[in-house]
């Protein structure tokens, strides 16, 4: 018996990245999953069966309320409950305050903040008919200290923060937990796109001396979703190396 079976777990932007490798950690636990993206990479999908859960992907605008509510809907209908959210969808688009445009704050905020009050909102009242449940929210230490060139995606994340913190005390009463988890420098297809010298100056910052690996975050979302977790909430866990301490 895995630690996550006979659970059902939904990831928003899942086909690849941290969002990918939460769904196959929590597959190999014994979660079925449910994830979406605006495309959904069938590889992903393959993977996940692999590992014999039932496992379903979902093309959805997660920034869109409509189309949240209505997969969330949809998922229920399909798995017949839903035990664990995983906020996961996000986008960066970077750049100083005194060049940032409007478009560039706006679709950040947009598809990493609301999109998690899209989800949350239309998962809670499942969750709390079940009488239980694990939300976890993808946050970042940029969310906890900032980042120059990155306002936007500092306010998303810090957002993220405040609302776990605030599901946490409102549906505690009902058994449903909200954590987040900040990451800090993660090996990912977003940092591989970091000239490398610019990454090695970032990683000499870490006291750990590496990246992170998408792996290292799924184990720390793994523990927020199962039962070992289950005095948890309202917490934030850093998956840094050291690096914001």
């Amino acid at each position: 018996m895995g630690l996550l079976s006979g659970k059902v777990a939904l990831i928003t932007g899942a086909s690849r990245g941290i969002g990918k490798a939460i769904a196959l950690k929590f597959a190999s636990e014994g979660a079925d999953i449910a994830f979406t993206d605006l495309v959904i990479n069938q590889d992903t999908v393959k993977e996940i069966e692999a590992t014999g859960v039932k496992v379903r992907a979902y093309e959805s605008n997660a920034a869109d309320y409509d189309s949240a509510h209505a997969v969330v809907e949809q998922i229920a209908a399909d798995f017949g409950r839903i035990d664990i959210l995983v906020n996961n969808a996000g986008i960066t688009r970077d750049g100083l305050m005194l060049r940032m445009d409007e478009k560039q704050w706006d679709s950040v905020i947009t598809v990493n903040l609301k999109s998690a009050f899209n989800f949350t909102h239309a998962l809670t009242p499942i969750m709390a008919r079940q009488r239980g449940g694990s939300i976890i929210n993808m946050s970042s230490v940029v969310g906890e200290h900032g980042n120059a060139g990155q306002c936007n995606y500092s306010a998303s994340k810090a957002g993220l923060i405040g609302l776990a913190k605030s599901i946490a005390k409102e549906m505690g009463p009902r058994g449903i937990r909200a954590n987040c988890i900040a990451p800090g420098f993660i090996i990912s297809d977003m940092t591989a796109a970091l000239p490398e010298e610019v990454r090695a100056e970032w990683i000499k910052t870490i006291p750990l001396r590496r990246g992170g690996t998408v792996e290292d975050v799924a184990n720390v979302a793994l523990f927020l979703a199962s039962d070992l977790s289950s005095y948890v909430s309202g917490q934030v866990i850093n998956c840094c190396g050291a690096m914001s301490c």
